[in-house]
């Protein structure tokens, strides 16, 4: 992974931090988005949000509801900002998480848009299972710990 930070080319654009406290990620998968020319100019000078969107499949394809990419103001053709974009992945992996939502209840969350190291836009997709409150309070308690553990350790080490 450090060799992708060195590249000139990879850039995250967008990432959902809070999807790691809402959810419990089980799995990950990296698509890539179709986009407009507007979109992708848009999303190089980092104006995007994708805290309150998801994926879900629909008709045989998967797409990204309820992002947001700043529509582009030097664009002939802009774009709407909030439409659903679809998302590129093999026939195997849609029926994956196909059987991941319909079946074993779970949801399909992004958690970083980004540019990789050849320029293309990707998103990772996380399959997730909503957490509890009291999941949520368990995760919070073990990172206080986890920290304190650290304040600990630098102090006496």
């Amino acid at each position: 992974m450090a060799k992708a930070k060195d590249n000139p080319n990879y850039k995250v654009v967008a990432e959902n931090r809070r999807a790691r406290y809402d959810y419990a990620i089980e799995d990950d998968i990296e698509c890539g988005i179709q986009l407009m020319g507007s979109e992708v100019k848009s999303l190089r000078t980092g104006q995007s949000n994708i805290s309150e969107s998801y994926a879900a499949v629909e008709d045989g394809e998967l797409w990204l509801v309820n992002s947001y990419i700043a529509p582009y103001e030097q664009a002939m053709f802009g774009h709407e900002d909030r439409r659903k974009r679809k998302l590129l992945v093999s026939k195997k992996q849609l029926s994956d998480l196909w059987n991941a939502t319909r079946r074993k209840g779970m949801t399909l969350v992004p958690l970083v848009l980004y540019f990789n190291h050849r320029g293309m836009a990707k998103v990772k997709i996380g399959i997730a299972k909503g957490k509890k409150v009291h999941d949520k309070r368990e995760t919070e308690a073990q990172r206080d710990w986890n920290r304190q553990k650290q304040r600990l350790m630098k102090d006496h080490g």
